[in-house]
């Protein structure tokens, strides 16, 4: 193991959640290295706590463990659960949904249902709301900390058991690209679009070019206007829409210097879609 653990909740910091967590970690063995992916996932959003995961897990080195509490199923019978992925990667969490976007990227290649009989911190038993300090932290812990190997975290699962969530195609149809919003660039106000730059260009869609763009909620349409293609923001002035491509290689849709998200009132998830076809070249005087 790499002695790196890695946090991510939507516990937020503003109470002691996140400290009693590094706190049992430390206690299980004060030389490891903690880390925060995020505190901030929307409160019960799995669908985002999964693709942070996968913006972020392949940056780390091998062996790094993750921790990813985001359960609004704790005490309930849902499993708990550690992932072995095929770059190497280890991911603690519940069997919610949040392995998803990494099992279709990178892949799963193990996992193991967590026994709490060995797995658990002590004098917790009958504390069934904070599995994120009591199970999570500490298995986590154990297995960075090299205390315990993979297979000791408990019995093996196979993986195509797992809860996943249904991700929607991205689909090419007369010239139209159909995909998702799959997740905001929060601070800025951008979308991340499901949409791979391959499907741009395999359809002869070059920088520079023009490009309806329809957002909808479900099947009301929420948005629908003209914009450039361009390889960064300095493309367009401020104030104007634009395509891009993000650092996941997925298209993205911002305004430059200000929030699309918020200016059109857009969220995210399998619901929101978003269709781009190529259009007649606009010119912003």
């Amino acid at each position: 193991m790499s002695n790196l653990l890695v946090f991510q909740s939507d516990f937020g910091i503003s109470d002691g959640a996140v400290s009693a967590m590094y706190g049992v970690s430390k206690n299980v063995d004060s030389a490891l290295q903690l880390f925060d992916l995020t505190h901030d996932i929307p409160q019960y959003n799995i669908w985002e706590a999964s693709y942070r995961l996968y913006q972020t897990t392949s940056y780390w080195p091998e062996g790094t463990v993750f921790v990813s509490v985001v359960d609004p199923g704790v005490g309930s019978d849902r499993l708990s659960v550690v992932v072995k992925t095929k770059e190497n990667h280890y991911i603690v969490t519940p069997d919610n949904g949040t392995l998803t976007h990494l099992a279709q990227s990178v892949g799963i290649e193990d996992a193991r249902i967590i026994d709490e009989k060995i797995n658990r911190l002590e004098r917790s038993y009958e504390s069934y709301t904070f599995h994120g300090r009591d199970v999570y932290a500490y298995t986590g812990a154990r297995l960075a900390s090299g205390k315990i190997t993979f297979e000791e975290v408990g019995p093996a699962l196979d993986v195509d058991q797992l809860i996943s969530f249904n991700t929607p195609e991205v689909t090419v149809d007369g010239g139209v690209i159909a995909g998702t919003i799959d997740i905001l660039d929060v601070r800025f106000g951008n979308l991340w679009t499901s949409v791979p730059k391959a499907v741009f260009f395999d359809i002869g869609i070059e920088y520079g070019d023009t490009l309806e763009v329809t957002i909808l909620d479900d099947t009301r349409q929420v948005y629908k206007n003209v914009m450039s293609f361009g390889r960064s923001f300095a493309d367009t002035k401020v104030g104007e829409p634009l395509l891009y491509i993000n650092s996941l290689e997925r298209i993205g849709v911002a305004l430059n210097q200000g929030s699309f998200a918020d200016a059109y009132h857009v969220k995210t998830g399998t619901n929101w879609k978003i269709h781009l076809r190529k259009a007649a070249k606009i010119v912003y005087s």
